[in-house]
């Protein structure tokens, strides 16, 4: 694992991480987005798949969004701000790890705020939401979110607990429905959204996410 700091295009610090695999199976950047800042989302949360994921063979990096971590800045409450964070880091990975091609996990609030730089980012090849905040009430904070991840064209996995607080099974299946290409869902039966969040299901996320980019 290896620290690294991106300065964006508005003068923010915003500290990475980049985790190697010993044996590589792809030259593909797995670029991994974490859950809200405000309720104490930093990349941390998402080590364990990160590491799962160098392990499988990919290249991952996980950021502190402006507010969190070690990062400068202040943390928006929709998540419009930092995803300019998403747009520079994939910059940054694109052309210091010479990627062939990114893919975005997003986890929790992170997967809307993913799913806005989906298509602004020209190496994006593809998108894996971790318990995407569709519900009424979630909705009021990330609903603007929505129409960009569900009008792109590239392939997307949302993955969800069959028991998610804030999204019912049956809003999750509507919206994606509606969504433009390749759209995929895989319920984890039993799960809670927070639990999704914890290190009980790193592994399944990592073959979950390694299946999806060697799909790609």
């Amino acid at each position: 694992m290896e620290s690294v700091c991106v300065e964006t295009s508005g003068g923010l610090k915003i500290h990475a991480r980049v985790f190697s695999p010993k044996y590589p199976r792809s030259e593909v950047v797995i670029v991994l987005v974490h859950p809200y800042t405000i309720l104490g989302g930093f990349q941390g949360l998402l080590r364990g798949m990160a590491e799962g994921l160098a392990a499988a063979g990919y290249k991952a990096m996980t950021f502190d969004m402006r507010g969190a971590g070690k990062s400068t800045g202040w943390a928006s409450l929709t998540g419009s701000a930092e995803v300019e964070d998403v747009i520079e880091v994939c910059r940054w990975a694109a052309a210091a790890l010479k990627a062939d091609g990114i893919v975005l996990v997003g986890s929790s609030a992170g997967a809307p705020i993913a799913g806005s730089a989906l298509d602004k980012v020209e190496e994006a090849r593809g998108y894996v939401a971790i318990g995407y905040p569709f519900g009424r009430l979630a909705s009021v904070l990330f609903g603007r979110h929505h129409g960009a991840v569900l009008g792109s064209g590239k392939p997307k996995l949302f993955v969800m607990g069959s028991e998610d607080g804030f999204t019912s099974v049956k809003q999750l299946r509507e919206k994606v429905k509606g969504a433009a290409g390749r759209a995929e869902i895989n319920l984890i039966d039993g799960a809670g959204h927070f639990q999704m969040e914890g290190p009980a299901f790193d592994a399944d996320m990592v073959g979950l996410i390694s299946a999806f980019v060697s799909s790609l």
